[in-house]
C-alpha cells in the first residue's frame, strides 16, 4: 500500500513560522500548512469556532446536506487522486453521523482525516447538549484517534493525523477538539514536533524473502496475480504493468483494485470472487502459486475458505503485517510498501529466471483462454420487454469510458464493474469493504472536486440513490456537474436477486415503487427539476445513446439520466455465499465444466 511519506513539513521552511491565535484558527493553519484545499462539513454548535475561522481561509469548503455525505465526498476525493480526503462536523449527531464513512474508509484503507468539534472540556462526562462519546464510539472504525483540550496540543495533533492517515496502511483519523480548546488562546508554531512512539511502517521488503518470491515464481506452472486495493493507494499500476510484462503471469483485480491493471491487457482475467468472472474465479482456483498484491483474502473473493485455491502456495506483499495468515496461510511475505515491492521483484526476478528457468506458461494460457472464450461476461435480454441495465452500463462504457465512475451498491455497482473497461487508477470510486448504500452521488461529488478536469459519472441504484441524492443541491450550489445515470429497477435489485434465488420468490420489502408500472414515488426527473438539475427519463434501448450523448454535452449543472430497466436482470457469474468457488454459477442452474479441460 502507500509508502511511509516523511514527515509534514511547513511551506515556509527553513523559517518557522510563530503566531500568536486561537485553537480553531491553529486548525485551520495546520490544514493550509498541510496543502489541504478542500474540507467537506456541516457546521454545528462545538464547531462554531472552526467555522469562524474557515471564514477567512484559503481553503474551500464544501457544505453537504448530511454529514455522511461529507465523509463520502472527502473518501472519492482521496481513491481518485491519492490524496488525504478532509471532512469536519460538530459534536454529537454531527459527529455519530460520520460513523458510516470512517467504517467505509477503514474497511478500504481510504486516507481520510475526520475533524470534529466536542463539548467543552469541563462539561465531558456530563452528558451536555449533543455530548457524544465519538473517540469510544468509533475506536474499532478508525487506524488512530485524537482528543484534543489543549491548544497548544493542536499543530502536533493535526500533523501526526495527517500522517497517519496517508502513510503506512492508509485510513480514517479522527481528530476531536473540545469547544474550549477551540476557544483558548495558543501559539502557533510550524512545523510541528510529531509524537508517534513505536509507528514506524515499513516500506523496504527484506531482500532475502525478495528473493525467494522470485524463486517461487521462476518454478511455477500456474501462476497468478491476485492484485488488491494495496495497488491503487500505492500508485503501483505501472510498477504491475512492467512486471506482468516480464513475467507472462495472468492478472486479476479485486473490486477495489479495478483500474490498477488495465482491462484492455490480455493478461487481464477480469475480477474474482462472488460475481467475477469465471476466468478470474477458476484461475485462482486452480492455481499453484497466488502472488497476492496488496489484497486480503476477504470472504467475497475466497468463498468457503478452506476450499479456497486449495493446490496454490503463496506469496503475500502488503504494508500490514496484520493481514499476513489473517485468513490464508502464507509461505513467504513481503513486508512493505507495494510499489518498492514491485520494484524489488522485477529487479530479482531476471536472475531468477536464469538460475532456475524460465517457466513455460503456455498449457496454463491455453486452459485460461480457453475459459475466457467459453464464459465470457454477458447477459440476456429480461424477458417482461422492459429494457436491460447491462446494456446500458455497457453503452455508457462505450460513450463516456474515459471518465471517473462512482457507484453505490447493489446490482448496478457489480455491472458496472463488469461492463465498463477500467484502464487506470482511481477511475473506480466505490465502496468494497462495507458496502455502503448511498455512496455513490457524495463520493462522485468528492471525485470531481479533486479531478475537475475530468467527466465523473455516478452509477447508481434507486434504492441507494435515495440514501444521499440530497447532495444534488450541494453539487448544484457549488458549480461540481457530476452526471447520475441512475439504473431503475423499482427495487432493492440485489436483495431481490438473493430472495428470487434463495427464498423461492418471496420479494420481502424490495419493491421501492420507483420504476415501470408503479406509483413512481418520487418521480425521479421532477426530483432533478427541484434541484435545478438537468434530468431526463430513458425507457427504450434506442433512446440509451442520445441520453447519454445529451448528458455528456451538459457542463454547467448536475444531470440525472433515470434509466427504467427491468426489475428481473441479475447479476452473472455468481458464487452463492458460504460455497466454494468451485461452486460458481455462469447462469441460473449452469455450472462452468472445467475440470476435463484442465492442462
Amino acid at each position: 500500500m502507500a509508502p511511509a511519506p516523511t514527515p509534514p513539513k511547513a511551506k515556509q521552511e527553513p523559517s518557522t513560522v510563530r503566531e500568536t491565535t486561537t485553537g480553531a484558527r491553529a486548525v485551520i493553519r495546520s490544514l493550509e500548512e498541510l496543502g489541504v484545499k478542500t474540507i467537506f462539513g456541516l457546521p454545528g454548535g462545538a464547531a462554531l469556532p472552526l467555522y469562524d475561522a474557515i471564514f477567512e481561509s484559503s481553503i474551500r469548503h464544501i457544505l453537504v446536506r448530511h454529514e455522511q455525505g461529507a465523509g463520502h465526498a472527502a473518501e472519492g476525493l482521496a481513491v481518485s487522486t491519492g490524496e488525504v480526503g478532509v471532512c469536519m462536523a460538530t459534536s454529537g449527531p454531527g459527529a455519530s453521523n460520520l460513523v458510516t464513512a470512517l467504517l467505509d474508509a477503514n474497511l478500504d484503507s481510504v486516507p481520510l482525516v475526520a475533524i470534529t468539534g466536542q463539548v467543552g472540556a469541563s462539561l465531558i462526562g456530563t452528558d451536555a447538549f449533543q455530548e457524544a462519546d465519538i473517540i469510544g464510539a468509533t475506536f474499532p472504525l478508525v487506524k488512530h484517534s485524537f482528543l484534543i483540550t489543549d491548544a497548544n496540543e493542536i499543530p502536533a495533533r493535526i500533523a501526526e493525523a495527517y500522517h497517519l492517515a496517508r502513510s503506512g496502511r492508509p485510513g480514517p483519523v479522527l481528530v476531536d477538539v473540545t469547544k474550549s480548546a477551540q476557544n483558548e488562546e495558543c501559539e502557533f508554531v510550524w512545523p510541528p514536533k510529531m509524537e508517534l512512539p513505536g509507528y514506524l511502517p515499513q516500506s523496504k521488503p527484506s531482500l532475502r524473502q525478495v528473493r525467494e518470491a522470485a524463486r517461487m515464481i521462476a518454478g511455477a506452472s500456474k501462476p497468478v496475480f491476485y492484485v488488491g486495493g494495496g495497488a491503487i493507494r500505492s500508485r503501483a499500476h505501472e510498477e504491475l504493468a512492467d512486471l506482468v510484462e516480464m513475467t507472462g503471469i495472468p492478472v486479476v483485480t479485486t473490486l477495489n483494485a479495478r483500474g490498477a491493471f488495465p482491462d484492455s491487457d490480455r493478461h487481464h482475467l477480469g475480477m474474482p470472487g462472488m460475481h467475477g468472472t469465471v476466468p478470474a474465479v477458476v484461475a485462482l482456483q486452480k492455481s499453484d502459486l497466488i502472488i497476492a498484491l496488496g489484497a486480503r483474502f476477504d470472504d467475497r473473493v475466497t468463498g468457503k475458505l478452506d476450499e479456497f485455491a486449495p493446490e496454490a502456495k503463496v506469496i503475500h506483499a502488503d504494508i500490514d503485517p496484520a493481514e499476513f495468515g489473517k485468513n490464508r496461510a502464507v509461505d513467504v511475505t513481503l513486508l512493505g510498501d507495494l510499489r518498492l515491492t514491485i520494484d524489488a521483484l522485477i529487479d530479482e526476478i531476471p536472475d531468477a529466471f536464469e538460475q532456475y528457468g524460465t517457466p513455460d506458461l503456455t498449457q496454463w494460457w491455453d486452459f485460461l483462454d480457453r475459459m475466457r472464450e467459453t464464459y465470457p461476461v454477458g447477459y440476456e435480454e429480461p424477458e417482461d420487454g422492459l429494457m436491460s441495465p447491462q446494456y446500458v452500463i455497457s453503452r455508457l462504457g462505450a460513450l463516456a469510458g474515459d471518465s471517473i465512475f462512482s457507484t453505490g451498491v447493489g446490482q448496478h455497482q457489480m455491472w458496472a464493474q463488469q461492463f465498463i473497461p477500467m484502464q487506470f487508477p482511481g477511475q473506480l470510486v466505490t465502496s468494497c469493504g462495507a458496502g455502503t448504500m448511498g455512496y455513490g452521488v457524495p463520493a462522485a461529488m468528492g471525485a470531481k472536486v479533486g479531478n475537475p478536469d475530468k467527466t465523473v459519472w455516478c452509477i447508481d441504484g434507486d434504492g441507494s440513490f435515495q440514501m444521499t441524492n440530497q447532495e444534488l443541491a450541494t453539487c448544484r450550489l457549488n458549480d461540481i456537474p457530476i452526471k447520475i445515470a441512475l439504473i431503475n429497477n423499482s427495487s432493492l435489485g440485489m436483495v431481490r436477486q438473493w430472495q428470487n434465488l434463495f427464498y423461492d420468490g418471496r420479494f420481502s420489502h424490495t419493491d421501492l415503487n420507483t420504476g415501470y408500472g408503479t406509483r413512481r414515488i418520487p418521480d425521479f426527473i421532477k426530483m432533478a427539476g427541484a434541484y435545478d438539475c438537468h434530468g431526463i427519463r430513458v425507457e427504450r434501448p434506442e433512446d440509451v445513446d442520445a441520453a447519454i450523448t445529451e448528458a455528456m454535452s451538459i457542463n454547467d449543472r448536475p444531470v440525472v439520466v433515470e434509466f427504467v430497466v427491468s426489475p428481473d436482470a441479475m447479476v452473472w457469474p455468481m458464487v452463492p455465499a458460504g460455497v466454494s468457488n468451485d461452486d460458481i454459477l455462469y447462469a441460473r442452474d449452469m455450472r462452468p465444466k472445467h475440470e476435463e479441460e484442465q492442462a
